[in-house]
């Protein structure tokens, strides 16, 4: 089974992305296996910490590049994703020549309260991680309208038709990071190797 590098862009503990991203992970069951990367405990970009790096960013590389995919899940910020994603971003494609993103098979989803479900957010999301190298699913696109009634209190989908949009989606992604995954470079089979 493949294994997916998530990323949540909200930190707070009562993130509606966090819990999104959980229902989902439910839904894949057996088709792919979510390994969720903190991202809160590592410091704001700076070069200089390259010297003697933080172990949280050895981790965070380390947990993406042992990864089979990676998958971005956003709200969006000032119509933009956030800044948390953004410093996870700088710190997975240094040092140079160390792109812990390079080759990766990658989906964005992102869900909010109002009606446009982070769309704007993900859609800027999109030109950094192919910039990084990051190999991107296009379609289906999920700008999630979330609305609490769609799910029970263990997170679980309970709307039928959120239910089946959101299989259909696991199932493409399944089939993206199938086709897109092998190891590109020397570096990322020996990551996988090491995993």
């Amino acid at each position: 089974m493949k294994t997916v590098a998530v990323l949540v862009g909200s930190l707070r503990r009562a993130s509606l992305n966090r819990k999104f991203a959980e229902a989902i992970d439910k839904l894949a069951g057996e088709r792919l296996t979510f390994k969720f990367v903190e991202i809160g405990d590592l410091p704001l970009y700076n070069e200089d910490l390259w010297e003697n790096p933080p172990e949280a960013v050895l981790r965070m590389k380390r947990e993406v590049e042992a990864a089979d995919a990676v998958l971005f899940v956003t709200p969006e910020y000032n119509r933009s994703y956030t800044p948390a994603i953004m410093n996870a971003l700088n710190w997975g494609s240094r040092p140079w020549g160390q792109n812990s993103w390079e080759a990766k098979p990658a989906a964005i989803i992102g869900t909010s309260p109002g009606a446009i479900g982070a769309a704007v957010g993900q859609n800027a999301l999109k030109g950094i991680v192919t910039v990084l190298d990051m190999v991107l699913m296009g379609q289906p696109e999920i700008y999630f309208s979330y609305k609490e009634e769609a799910f029970d209190g263990e997170n679980n989908v309970v709307a039928e038709d959120t239910k089946a949009f959101l299989e259909k989606w696991i199932d493409r992604f399944a089939g993206w990071i199938a086709q897109t995954s092998e190891p590109k470079t020397d570096a990322q089979a020996g990551a996988r190797n090491a995993a």
